[in-house]
């Protein structure tokens, strides 16, 4: 689809340069007038001026569909139509990915489709329980409901996520540190001390010799350990987007002690956030696994509930599916048991996804207590050895000179 440069007045008077994406000159133009804008300068852009996009600009997360739908419920309480809704938020949205869609979006919309059936078009950006819970929305003529629901089911994903790598920054910065002062250290200052030894001709210990060998060995094949780390790291990514990978890194994710147990967690509570959305969205039991089963990050979660799904669809209970499968903790099929027994799923799944995200909170909490011990008491082995290669052959020589006194 072509893309348009334009220069434009807001309704507050403001000047603004940008650039849309539209089928022609004139729907660009239209939908620009749409979202209020007076133009003063439009053109399709060239070769020389068009937008780059990023290949390793993803696409949109939580948050960015939680500000999505935020933005959609605030606007529509104003009384505006969907198709004009579309073109302001296709104006304001920082995702590249998520504006150009919400523009193609409009384009439907204004020759007739409904919202969901747009959406649908694009499932690498809308992810199906969305869309599933506009189309109720639209069903029930209750659209703004189905985007409340589910702006604060992506901003409690955004925070469980969150939580996650908030725990994993302190760590990291600290492992990035650690690497800096390693190569600082093998590269300038120790072998400038060593140095001195040697020229001294004075006789070196062990763990002189060693962290001398080491220092020799980097500064001669430092490039070989870089290409290995970018070819580890490469064949890694490479092997997770195979089908054995996800289920290796699956199963470490699992099993790694403190990190299996948060795994676990987040996978209760991704599955009963989702159950509990889509349930009270309308949708059967079993379309509601289907949709619950893409939304599960580790592929053995993933496997489990279309198991599970299955199961259901052969009439087995949905409590005894999922402690079948041996991956959800008896609490989950428990409480999902006396759910199907009173007749309040939905309130259920509610009740054990909170509770879950507690239980992450709790176990990212301790995964970081855990990781800053660890990581402090490695680079604390370290500085020992390095003190030790150095200071060694200073008292040795020390008490070589006293002897000789």
């Amino acid at each position: 689809m072509p893309g348009f440069n334009y220069t434009a007045v807001d309704r507050s008077g403001k000047r603004v340069r940008s650039s849309l994406e539209a089928s022609s000159l004139e729907t660009a133009k239209s939908s620009l007038r749409g979202a209020g804008y007076t133009i003063l300068d439009i053109k399709e852009q060239n070769a020389l001026n068009r937008d780059i996009e990023l290949p390793f600009l993803g696409n949109p997360k939580a948050k960015d569909m939680a500000v999505f739908c935020r933005q959609f419920v605030s606007i529509l309480r104003a009384g505006v139509s969907v198709a004009s809704i579309l073109s302001m938020l296709g104006q304001q949205t920082a995702n590249k990915k998520l504006r150009a869609a919400i523009r193609e979006m409009q384009a439907d919309v204004e020759k007739g489709e409904t919202l969901a059936a747009s959406m649908r078009r694009h499932q690498k950006i809308f992810p199906g329980i969305l869309v599933n819970m506009v189309a109720a929305g639209e069903a029930s003529g209750n659209l703004e409901d189905s985007f409340q629901q589910m702006e604060r089911y992506f901003d409690r994903a955004k925070r469980t996520k969150g939580q996650v790598t908030s725990a994993m920054i302190y760590p990291c910065v600290l492992i990035v540190v650690m690497i800096a002062v390693l190569i600082v250290m093998m590269t300038k200052i120790i072998p400038s001390f060593l140095k001195t030894f040697e020229e001294m001709d004075a006789e070196l210990p062990k763990v002189t010799l060693a962290v001398m060998a080491v220092c020799d060995w980097f500064q001669a094949w430092w490039w070989a350990l870089l290409v290995g780390i970018v070819l580890l790291v490469a064949g890694g990514l490479l092997f997770r987007r195979t089908n054995k990978g996800r289920h290796f890194f699956g199963w470490l994710a699992r099993k790694i002690p403190v990190v299996g147990n948060l795994t676990v967690k987040s996978a209760c509570s991704t599955f009963c956030r989702t159950m509990e959305v889509l349930i009270g969205s309308g949708l059967t039991l079993t379309d509601s696994l289907d949709l619950a089963a893409s939304n599960m990050s580790n592929i053995y979660y993933l496997e489990a509930v279309r198991e599970t799904r299955s199961q259901v669809a052969e009439g087995t209970p949905l409590s005894t599916s999922l402690e079948r499968t041996g991956l959800f903790p008896a609490m989950v099929s428990n409480l999902v048991g006396i759910g199907e027994e009173t007749g309040d799923l939905q309130g259920m799944m509610g009740k054990v996804a909170d509770y879950y995200d507690e239980e992450v909170e709790e176990a990212t909490k301790k995964l970081l207590n855990l990781m800053e011990p660890v990581i402090i008491l490695f680079m604390a082995v370290f500085v020992v050895i390095i003190v030790l290669s150095i200071y060694l052959p200073m008292i040795n020589m020390t008490k070589a000179y006293d002897q000789y006194l």
